[in-house]
């Protein structure tokens, strides 16, 4: 590993120059590159004012070594060595226009709040910065602030955001605790097969007062949807409440596969658990309705003789768990719907993302984390597997809401 102090003053020819783990070393950090990227435009600079190193034609302008600086670069202050030109003729120091506007570069505090996002602590940053890259500048207070003041302005841009120009096909719901709270997260799927972390509520229970009052700030911000929409939960009554109260028949339920498998299972002797676990899961994956109607009800005439809590869990909300089916599009788009896996990601990509606050003071800051931290991944998410297929998808719940009671209103 090459220290960082070595290439204070080395260029990018240098760096080509080097043996394959030197340069492997350099290229590994990228604040390294920029500084050899610094030297690079800085002695090119100063060849323009004093010609070609070694010449001797008889300029005034003559280089006269190093003076110590920096540049920032994002949040972080790179010392560099600026060359000095000095006139011969009126034997004073010349200087180079290209570093003073170097100086005039805007600090980006964005990458501040991405890199503490990214698990570095505000203490340990500047301890491997200080480590790897003989930067200077940085307390753990000024990150602070700093991360402070970009995740608070990233609350208020996602609180306020409309969704006026998406059009919603399916809604996720569900909750993650977070030192003893727990953050109910919403996740829309547009009909462009689009993922979009639509809102998060803090509340110690999945109650549907609240939810419902998250649903009406939705609707308030321009959600919507063509006659009926898609719900994946994982069976909290609150949240089933709260859809129908809001949306009544047009919120057609998907109950989680996963959680009702290991709800049933979890009743049973751990000998067995395995065993009905497969039974259950290979009922699922059967693409017709009534046959895996049929296929899981065989599995609860077993269960019934084993275990009644694990039966009658079975029972409740069955044919939620078959919505999919039928809709008559298992096979197409039940890698998406058919449990809530695709927030559960979300939900575990927030642990790491959060898992470095040591303490939770306050309201305020779980919000400023948990939205700052959504946002990030929200960056990365890609489009639901199976997403050509929502059009059928739309017309599937169409029909399904022909036969069931539609409510006038959009909202209650």
């Amino acid at each position: 590993m090459i220290k960082g102090s070595k290439i204070n003053r080395e260029q990018l020819d240098w760096v080509m120059e080097q043996p394959m783990d030197v340069q492997l070393s350099v290229l590994s950090n990228h604040l390294d590159i920029c500084k050899v990227v610094i030297n690079s435009v800085l002695q090119t600079a100063v060849t323009e004012l004093c010609g070609e190193r070694y010449r001797h034609d008889g300029s005034r302008l003559t280089r006269w070594g190093y003076n110590p600086g920096s540049v920032r670069i994002g949040a972080q202050k790179l010392p560099v060595q600026v060359p000095r030109v000095h006139d011969t003729e009126t034997n004073q120091s010349i200087p180079v226009a290209m570093y003073e506007q170097m100086q005039q570069l805007p600090e980006q505090k964005e990458e501040v709040l991405q890199s503490v996002l990214h698990g570095i602590s505000m203490r340990d940053y500047e301890q491997v910065s200080t480590r790897l890259l003989d930067s200077f500048g940085l307390s753990p207070s000024t990150i602070s602030r700093q991360f402070v003041e970009a995740s608070r302005k990233a609350v208020e841009t996602f609180v306020q955001r409309s969704f006026k120009d998406h059009n919603f096909t399916a809604l996720f719901l569900d909750g993650k605790h977070l030192s003893g709270q727990q953050m109910l997260i919403a996740l829309g799927i547009t009909d462009k097969g689009e993922k979009i972390i639509l809102s998060v509520i803090q509340s110690t229970t999945e109650n549907s007062t609240a939810i419902k009052q998250m649903l009406s700030d939705l609707i308030a911000r321009d959600f919507t949807f063509t006659g009926g929409l898609l719900c994946v939960i994982d069976g909290s009554k609150g949240i089933r409440k709260a859809l129908e109260q809001t949306w009544g028949a047009q919120a057609v339920i998907q109950r989680c596969q996963w959680h009702k498998r290991e709800n049933v299972v979890s009743y049973l002797p751990e000998e067995l658990q395995e065993k009905y676990r497969k039974r259950m899961q290979q009922a699922y994956q059967i693409t017709d309705y009534h046959k895996a109607q049929a296929a899981l009800i065989e599995v609860g005439a077993e269960l019934n003789k084993i275990n009644l809590q694990s039966y009658h869990s079975l029972l409740e909300g069955l044919d939620e768990t078959l919505t999919l089916h039928r809709l008559e599009l298992r096979e197409e788009l039940g890698r998406s719907f058919t449990t809530t896996n695709c927030i559960e990601s979300i939900n575990s990509q927030l642990v790491k993302y959060t898992r470095k606050v040591k303490r939770w003071m306050d309201s305020e800051q779980r919000y400023r984390w948990v939205i700052s931290g959504l946002l990030e991944i929200e960056n990365k998410l890609h489009r639901v597997s199976g997403y050509k297929q929502l059009p059928r998808l739309t017309e599937a719940i169409a029909k399904h809401l022909s036969f069931e009671p539609i409510s006038t209103n959009n909202a209650t």
